[in-house]
């Protein structure tokens, strides 16, 4: 009995070009504009189609492959040293893989707070509310050999951005900045980039500012001679609720800092870590905030985090609790363990929508952060103001889309519960705090799109 060979599958169909693709399309909309019907444009100015094609693809762009898999991430305060080691050893036993502690003051002993810890398997990142060469020191030197595993997120200028002061002055600042880095600390350096989108940049000011931020650090370490010392720098960012687009967000940042890094002839590796937004969370129907934080942490997984931080849905109005914290982990937790968003690296690699978004992100901010460095830098644009204006515009056609509907926050501007009731439920102010202080320059704010629709609505409750 003879046997019939069987072609592939694939090639028993032609191959159909992207011309043809859209010839059917125009086919099928029987008379109505494509470019209208099925076009949009995104807030960075990317014309979006509905089909995209092999011939989208001019190359890859670079993979986003780094570890074998992303860790989930918590962070405690650390205001008493033993009950903060206390819940540190809570959520390690719940599943927590990293821990993110927020020291405020130098008198708090941050041997206490590891006591008992596997630094060895348990990653450690720090958070300063100030700046000491002798308390970094006095760190390091208590974990010993184990100093990779420690992640001092050391920022001055995002605490410039953020608050408009150094936490001494220019000189004073770099002059800690140059000592720290001749120690033996090998993950140093921080850019915090959540800053920009919860003011309400859009993705290309991310992108461009974040890269004109990092490269005040990489230029001044250049001039000193200290670049060579620079192994990792750590992204912070912070997810939207554009679920692509932010996909597509994480993987232009690696290519950028690539592309910095080879004009630099160095190697230092860039360790992401993401945390959703604040921009877009809600006051009113407060469990929607659990949708958004999920699809945030599915694109900050999708895009190649190292780590995935979570916000509890009652975060803006609530002081920290046992039942939403545990909920904010059991989200990551069932997106590792049960939806097996750990098994896969790199699941957007070659997806064509994917290669094209992040290719004209990166080209956009590319652009931006080449404007920037015309004018004379990050510093010079944040002291002159032009880059609070740049995104205070943004966020302005940002809240303007919210109020006319354009941008939809379920339960806040559409499909709304009217009943809901919030006054009596509010623990922590959720709106911009104003108190009027000296700075140096004018600080960068954050701001959530419904905060004018919840303090109308809480007024007439």
């Amino acid at each position: 009995m003879s046997k019939k060979k069987v072609a592939p599958l694939f090639e028993e169909f032609p191959p159909v070009s992207a011309k043809a693709w859209k010839q059917k399309i125009q086919y099928d909309l029987k008379g109505a504009d494509y470019n209208e019907e099925l076009v949009w444009k995104s807030r960075e100015g990317i014309h979006v189609k509905p089909f995209y094609h092999r011939e989208d693809l001019v190359e890859p762009c670079l993979s986003t492959d780094s570890e074998k898999t992303w860790k989930i991430g918590q962070s405690i305060y650390a205001g008493n040293a033993k009950a903060a080691n206390k819940r540190a050893h809570t959520l390690l036993g719940n599943g927590v893989e990293v821990l993110h502690v927020n020291i405020p003051n130098e008198e708090v002993q941050f041997q206490e707070i590891i006591k008992n810890i596997d630094l060895e398997n348990i990653p450690v990142s720090i958070q300063f509310n100030y700046l000491s060469t002798s308390y970094v020191e006095s760190l390091l030197k208590s974990v010993g050999n184990l100093k990779s595993k420690v992640h001092l997120h050391i920022d001055i200028i995002g605490n410039l951005a953020r608050t408009g002061n150094w936490f001494h002055n220019l000189s004073k600042d770099h002059e800690i900045l140059e000592l720290l880095i001749k120690t033996e600390a090998k993950n140093l350096l921080s850019v915090d980039t959540t800053l920009y989108e919860n003011a309400g940049a859009d993705i290309v000011q991310q992108l461009g500012y974040g890269l004109a931020h990092v490269h005040e650090y990489v230029q001044h370490l250049n001039n000193k001679g200290l670049l060579k010392n620079l192994e990792k720098i750590d992204f912070k960012v912070a997810i939207g609720g554009n679920y692509f687009f932010e996909i597509a967000k994480l993987r232009a940042l690696r290519l950028l800092w690539a592309t910095l890094m080879d004009d630099y002839d160095i190697k230092a590796d860039c360790h992401i870590v993401a945390e959703p937004s604040r921009r877009n969370k809600t006051l009113y129907d407060y469990n929607m905030n659990m949708v958004r934080t999920t699809s945030e942490c599915m694109s900050a997984i999708l895009g190649g985090a190292q780590v995935v931080f979570n916000h509890a849905y009652d975060k803006i109005y609530h002081k920290d609790n046992a039942f939403s914290s545990r909920i904010a982990l059991n989200q990551l937790l069932i997106l590792k363990e049960e939806a097996y968003f750990d098994k896969v690296k790199n699941a957007a690699d070659g997806a064509y929508y994917m290669e094209s978004l992040t290719r004209q992100l990166a080209e956009k901010a590319l652009i931006l952060f080449k404007s920037v460095e015309k004018e004379g830098g990050f510093l010079r644009q944040l002291k002159t103001g032009a880059v609070q204006q740049n995104i205070r515009e943004a966020a302005n056609r940002q809240q303007e889309q919210f109020n006319q509907r354009n941008e939809v926050l379920v339960g806040t501007n559409k499909f709304v519960t009217g009943s809901d009731a919030m006054k009596t439920h509010l623990e922590l102010y959720p709106f911009v705090k104003t108190a009027p202080r000296k700075t140096l320059i004018e600080p960068i704010i954050e701001s959530r799109l419904a905060e004018a629709m919840e303090q109308k609505r809480l007024k007439d409750e």
